[in-house]
């Protein structure tokens, strides 16, 4: 059976449709052919230098790496999916870094990968070079020019010049295996970020276009260029989420193995809807991957004070935060002939399960998902499967699953337990197991607060808040409390001319959820602080819960 590898992938794409447009950004219009004339011009930088793999697989623990490691810190751009391909296709492991990252949290996360190389836009070169004598693995610095002006650093390569200079030289390239390694970095909102190890054959089938939506899995890559050209460049999906967070690379990877289109909004540095939908309308954008209502609501506020404004969206598929009921039905009147799909996974799992909306679905249900086939739930011991209808426990899967957490053994062996003769991957999501095999969704569960002896799941808590129309946005923590021991509190964005008050507010929630699980307080802010990619940062959320205490009491 083949084993693919990400980088064979694009290049077994770019030459079934050659001329076919691989992405389209502002005023740049690169074919699929172009792209990989410029991946392999950086591929043959980075072999050069050095960089690929040194130890083989079979060698290594599952939290172990035999690879150089290419940190992206980068915005989303052609040079994001030009770099990572290119680090695959010279056998070193690219792997997102956060731009938001200060520069505490940028040296660590820097050290923790134990970075070779960086490749970083131009405004980013004031955070590297007050680090970088902290890295001292750190050899390899290659600057992309933006609108910052910033200069090159010393010792630092122009993106552009690698390009141009080996445009026409032929380095001897390694030869990519299915073994390679596909590292993504968790988002660190709840903890310290940690790298997520997979091999790209399990990444690529699990999540990245190797099981196609419909039809059956991939067996060669004679499969891959033949299906590139049955799609005759009809998908173009709109990337809004950044490319450093995973579900924006497994979108475009399932795009890139249909012979699609990517397209970035012009503004990668903030969400301007009106850029994006013009940009969706000039593009005939068909699919749009969104991160929760943060996304998604500004854009629905858009098309509807423009009417006649009708982008030729088809699908939005959502993950990474749950979509509300309220969010969900403006949509459907927005753009009624948009499918809606809801999807369920992580880092740690890839994709798990789905809910796609249906027009009679209440705008109210509760969604209830249909797992893969190699998703179950566990019991609360992990020590066995819960059959249908078992009741609550621990979101798993098996299979095509990461070997690990880089460098660290003891959260790689209790994430991703051995149960009955099978390795599960485990990431924190608690659910139901329901009679008809559906799943219901509860939360992760290190951000459950437990009040007065009861488990309360924050993001029920969130979709519940939400219900009310004049909720922009939400974030629910908890925080210490002498009576409770731990209280819900809930950070709350409101609309402009908002004249809700906080029992009003706490009544649409109680049609929802029962009273034990209401915020005991509600704090009113400007801005709900949250990732590029639209997830809350819990962290922020509980220290500013913790630090304006309310009377609010219902």
């Amino acid at each position: 059976m083949t084993e693919f590898n990400l980088s064979l992938v694009f290049d077994t794409v770019a030459r079934a449709v050659p001329d076919r447009e691989v992405l389209v950004w502002r005023d740049r219009r690169i074919t699929y052919e172009h792209m990989n004339h410029r991946i392999r011009s950086i591929a043959g930088y980075l072999v050069a230098r050095g960089l690929g793999a040194h130890t083989g697989r079979h060698h290594l623990q599952g939290h172990e790496s035999g690879q150089d490691h290419v940190g992206l810190y980068l915005r989303n751009g052609n040079e994001y999916l030009e770099a990572m391909v290119a680090a695959y296709r010279a056998r070193a492991v690219p792997f997102n870094v956060n731009y938001r990252y200060v520069e505490e949290e940028l040296s660590y996360l820097l050290t923790d990968a134990n970075t070779q190389a960086l490749i970083y836009h131009a405004e980013f070169a004031p955070q590297v070079a007050a680090i970088r004598h902290q890295l001292p693995a750190l050899r390899t610095l290659i600057q992309v020019a933006d609108a910052s002006s910033n200069e090159l650093l010393a010792g630092a390569v122009d993106y552009e010049s690698i390009v141009a200079a080996n445009s026409d030289v032929v380095i001897p390239m390694p030869q990519p295996t299915g073994d390679d390694l596909f590292m993504l970095y968790t988002g660190g909102t709840t903890g310290m970020p940690k790298g997520v190890l997979w091999r790209q054959d399990d990444i690529f089938m699990s999540s990245m276009g190797g099981t196609p939506f419909i039809g059956d899995p991939f067996e060669t890559y004679d499969d891959i260029a033949r299906t590139a050209l049955a799609g005759d460049g009809a998908w173009t999906l709109l990337v809004l989420p950044p490319f450093m967070h995973g579900a924006a690379q497994w979108s475009a990877f399932h795009t890139i193995t249909n012979g699609g289109r990517i397209v970035l909004p012009d503004n990668v540095e903030r969400l301007v809807p009106a850029d994006v939908i013009r940009v969706a309308e000039r593009e005939g954008v068909t699919g749009l991957p969104v991160i929760g209502d943060a996304m998604l609501r500004p854009l629905i506020d858009e098309i509807e004070k423009h009417p006649n404004s009708r982008p030729t969206i088809s699908v939005v598929t959502n993950g990474g935060a749950a979509l509300t009921p309220a969010v969900r039905e403006r949509l459907r009147k927005a753009l009624p002939q948009t499918v809606v799909i809801d999807s369920v996974g992580s880092s740690e799992s890839g994709t798990q399960a789905h809910h796609t909306y249906t027009d009679d679905e209440s705008a109210d249900s509760e969604p209830l998902f249909i797992p893969l086939a190699d998703t179950a739930v566990l019991n609360d011991s992990k020590s066995g499967v819960l059959p249908p209808g078992g009741g609550a426990g621990w979101l798993a899967r098996r299979g095509r699953i990461p070997l690990g957490y880089l460098g660290d053994q003891r959260k790689t062996a209790a994430a991703f337990p051995e149960i009955e003769g099978h390795r599960w991957a485990v990431a924190g999501d608690r659910a139901v197991s329901l009679a008809d095999g559906q799943i219901q969704l509860l939360g992760r569960d290190s951000l459950t607060v437990n009040s007065g002896g009861e488990k309360i799941f924050v993001e029920e808590v969130e979709r519940a808040m939400a219900f009310h129309p004049d909720i922009r946005d939400v974030v629910v923590v908890g925080r210490p409390s002498q009576r409770w021991g731990s209280e819900v509190v809930a950070l709350v964005a409101l609309a402009a001319d908002s004249t809700a008050t906080d029992a009003e507010l706490i009544a649409e929630c109680q049609r929802h959820v029962a009273r034990y699980k209401l915020p005991k307080a509600i704090l009113r802010c400007e801005t709900i602080i949250r990732s590029p990619s639209g997830k809350a940062d819990y962290r922020w959320a509980a220290e500013h819960a913790t630090n304006r205490p309310s009377p609010t009491s219902p």
